[in-house]
């Protein structure tokens, strides 16, 4: 699995940590802020607490992360020295 990694949009901050299945669970401000999960190749979209399922309403926020996530290259660490 991937590890949890941050990401940058204009001045904010967020923590991305991965779950599994395109699904993710945002930080923001050092608080859980939203879990979102990609939909098709373009939407992300925001789950529901409550009910864990996807809240299909578009969100330019939620869509700015997704397309953030994507792009993201971890680090590579050095490999053991031989």
């Amino acid at each position: 699995m991937q590890e949890p990694f941050d990401i940058e949009i204009g001045p904010v901050n967020y923590s991305v940590f991965p779950e599994g299945n395109d699904s993710y669970t945002i930080f923001k401000d050092g608080k859980e802020y939203i879990q979102i999960q990609k939909d098709t190749s373009s939407i992300w979209l925001k789950m529901d607490y409550k009910t864990e399922l996807p809240i299909f309403e578009e969100d330019e926020e939620v869509n700015a992360i997704g397309q953030a996530i994507e792009k993201y290259v971890p680090e590579e660490e050095d490999e053991e020295e031989l």
